[in-house]
């Protein structure tokens, strides 16, 4: 979690490490790539993957949905704000703007969601943005397909990708192990996605960027914390806590969070309820 978690914030610069390469607050998306020296040619996919002014997030669609439905925008929760431990945010009004990128990560245009339709940082750090859009008229516009949420857990030993809209390059690692227990200042995650090493390294501003099973168009969970400096439990420095208790921790280890639990949470049309029986996502 950096600024809190790795989000990037002008109301929360004061949590920022300074050792982190924020960038200069107010840049649009150009400047900022002309600014990094990052010329679009690393070999990630950008379709389908979306910028917020202070994190990054990506299009996504249920196996199942149909193009007329409204389209979905995934994030991290601390991306939305401080969710309290133990509490959700469901269904509210929002005019969030997301910023769709070509494959290439060049700029296309924007969209406005509608509403949030979910938000926690309890057990997972996700948010669901419902867009005012549908998945055909987003295609229509911006000639853009959705990434497609995982109904399983990744398999341990995948190669995975962090791609993140907000700085525009991508990460590569595999999952290394799932964890019983995150815990990260107040805020505890289950079965969080452990990063192998090296590769994964990720920085301010990737918070929400999807975790993609490598040459698929799978999301498997949403990338969200890592710990900076070898502290224990604390923000910015995630730890991992067994069955038994036992608490280990260590210096840029990245994590991600699930989102396969959204299934649990659909009604008969596909949308989300979290009223439906043997939804497992935290209640507001």
């Amino acid at each position: 979690m950096k600024s809190l978690f790795l989000w990037i914030s002008g109301a929360v610069l004061a949590y920022s490490s300074p050792s982190l390469a924020f960038p200069e607050w107010g840049k649009d998306l150009t400047s900022l790539e002309a600014s990094l020296g990052q010329q679009l040619t690393d070999p990630y996919n950008y379709e389908g993957i979306v910028a917020l002014s202070n994190c990054s997030g990506s299009l996504v669609r249920f196996d199942d949905s149909l193009d007329t439905d409204p389209a979905l925008v995934l994030t991290n929760g601390h991306c939305v704000g401080r969710i309290p431990p133990g509490t959700a945010l469901y269904q509210r009004s929002s005019r969030k703007s997301f910023t769709i990128l070509s494959p290439s990560g060049s700029r296309l245009g924007s969209v406005l969601a509608s509403k949030l339709i979910y938000g926690t940082m309890t057990d997972t750090d996700m948010a669901i943005y419902e867009l005012r859009d549908s998945y055909s008229t987003i295609r229509q516009r911006f000639d853009t397909e959705a990434l497609t949420i995982a109904r399983d857990y990744v398999e341990l030993g995948s190669t995975i990708e962090v791609i993140s809209g907000y700085w525009r390059r991508g990460y590569t690692c595999e999952a290394e192990s799932i964890v019983f227990s995150l815990q990260e200042g107040d805020w505890f995650f289950k079965d969080s996605i452990r990063y192998s090493r090296p590769g994964c390294e990720v920085i301010g501003g990737t918070s929400g960027s999807p975790i993609v099973l490598a040459a698929s168009r799978i999301v498997v969970g949403v990338n969200n914390t890592i710990n900076e400096s070898g502290r224990r439990c604390q923000i910015n420095n995630p730890c991992e806590i067994d069955k038994t208790g036992k608490v280990t921790y260590e210096r840029g280890i990245g994590y991600g969070q699930q989102i396969s639990w959204l299934y649990t949470c659909r009604d008969e049309s596909g949308t989300i309820d979290l009223k439906v029986e043997g939804c497992v996502l935290p209640q507001p």
